[in-house]
């Protein structure tokens, strides 16, 4: 069964290299128009709601055991529970067809335009502050998310298309 967002951008793309959407396993090509810099689907191991009363720290673990995340969410949003299996969508534009949104900001994309957001429970912007490199074939990548922070760690060639300055997080059930 395909996401409402792998159908979307792959009804968006261009022939290209092909790809595997790992929410459904099915291979699809991907241009450079695809909007799409990282999806996987992960599950939660962890919830740690001490810090503030809205926000909790979640972790998890993609369904193949090779990416770690931990990410601030605002839970009153966007609530989570341990096991529990979420869709995770990091893109470089909220357009479906790609295109850039430089000159018009998120906030003004046009009533009954449909995008990314659409498709999606809880969406952010941010801005990817730092990267690391691990041991051999692994990378750290960090983001901020106007202080809601995601932390992600895993194999450099899923991970290095996450080198831009701005993305949006993507997340469903």
């Amino acid at each position: 069964m395909a996401t409402a967002a792998a159908a979307a951008a792959a009804a968006a793309t261009t022939p290209g290299a092909p790809t595997t959407t790992p929410a459904t396993g099915e291979e699809t090509t991907k241009s450079s128009s695809d909007p799409q810099l990282f999806e996987d689907n992960f599950t939660i191991t962890a919830i740690n709601s001490a810090k503030y009363d809205r926000v909790s720290r979640i972790s998890g673990r993609n369904l193949e055991q090779d990416i770690e995340f931990t990410l601030d969410v605002n839970t009153e949003l966007y609530p989570c529970s341990v096991n529990e299996t979420i869709n995770m969508v990091l893109a470089s534009t909220l357009a479906i067809d790609g295109t850039q949104d430089d000159e018009k900001g998120w906030r003004e994309m046009s009533r009954g335009e449909t995008t990314l957001a659409d498709l999606f429970d809880y969406v952010c912007h941010g801005t990817v502050y730092r990267f690391e490199e691990g041991d051999g074939e692994t990378m750290k990548v960090f983001v901020s998310f106007g202080g809601l922070l995601l932390y992600m760690v895993g194999p450099y060639k899923k991970l290095t298309p996450l080198r831009m300055d701005h993305i949006y997080l993507l997340m469903k059930k």
